[in-house]
């Protein structure tokens, strides 16, 4: 992942939780300016405070990188319900997914 792209999956996952980039900064400890500098490409957390910031994201640092999943946390909630279901449902969960990724 290159910088510019870490520079817009934070800013990608920031949105989906639905906060400002000001209340993130101010939430994980940090000065105002903190994270929309980190978007704007000026600056880059250190280890510790990316932690933060994937706590406060309630993603994992995997999750973080993981491009190819774009909504980590509805993800997750969906699989862990899935869990839950036997063989049967499963297959029809399966179906309705297959169907709808078809019809966009």
């Amino acid at each position: 992942m290159t910088e510019n792209e870490f520079c817009e999956r934070l800013t990608k996952l920031r949105e989906d939780k639905g906060v400002s980039a000001r209340d993130m900064s101010l939430s994980i400890g940090q000065n105002p300016g903190y994270i929309n500098n980190i978007e704007s490409g000026r600056a880059l957390p250190s280890m510790s405070t990316f932690f933060y910031i994937c706590e406060y994201l309630n993603i994992s640092e995997a999750e973080f990188f993981s491009t190819d999943n774009p909504h980590p946390v509805e993800l997750r909630a969906i699989i862990k319900e899935l869990k839950k279901l036997n063989k049967d449902q499963l297959t029809h969960i399966l179906a309705i997914i297959e169907y709808m990724v078809r019809v966009k």
